[in-house]
């Protein structure tokens, strides 16, 4: 898996997200950060323009603050820039740049994710095709062999392929807030939902 999870788009969505991957990650590495997420979504602002979602932390506290979120954009903005004018063509149309800490409910994108985690509530989206059920909530039990453990609430312990996992979120729950302690929450920007990972659960929970 890779050290970070490229978001899959929609066919209307025109983004090389595995080059930007390419671009983004060694900015935020030369930062002392780690790229947790790459994105190319419906913009939250409402103005029916798209976004370009980073994620990213300091392995310290795994989490950004407004400075560090002001220094990755910065560098990322000029990697952008200093592509397309070489000729690249990364973002097809306007886009807005939006970098951010992960959050208490994260994305699990990696997997040292799936074992830090361990013992805290997760939702797990499959990707389309596989066999078995498709969305598993339950409470995560690490990582082995290259599947992941969880106790399905319904299916009780189950084994999860790790390369089949479409997308894998923490569940909000008060001990996840418990062991999570933010450090700054200003200026931090919500992502939005994968758009398909959203409908999929609206229609689970139906």
């Amino acid at each position: 898996m890779p050290t970070a999870t490229a978001t899959p788009q929609t066919k209307d969505l025109m983004a090389d997200i595995a080059r930007l991957t390419q671009l983004i990650e060694p900015e935020a590495t030369a930062l002392g950060f780690e790229l947790v997420r790459v994105a190319y979504l419906p913009s939250e602002a409402g103005d029916g323009g798209m976004a370009l979602q980073i994620m990213a932390e300091d392995p310290a506290t795994g989490q950004l603050v407004i400075d560090q979120c002001a220094a990755l954009s910065r560098r990322i903005s000029d990697a952008i820039d200093a592509a397309e004018e070489a000729g690249e063509e990364l973002i097809e149309g306007a886009y807005h740049l939006e970098v951010s800490s992960p959050g208490i409910d994260r994305p699990l994108t990696r997997e040292k994710d799936f074992a830090n985690w361990a013992g805290h509530e997760v939702r797990i989206v499959m990707d389309k095709g596989y066999a078995g059920q498709r969305v598993n909530k339950g409470v995560l039990g690490g990582l082995e062999d290259g599947m992941v453990l969880v106790k399905e609430v319904k299916a009780g312990d189950v084994r999860l392929p790790l390369a089949e996992i479409h997308t894998a979120r923490l569940v909000l729950t008060d001990a996840l807030i418990a062991a999570t302690r933010p450090l700054d929450t200003s200026g931090v920007d919500e992502l939005i939902e994968d758009p398909e990972t959203s409908d999929l659960e609206e229609k689970a929970d139906d």
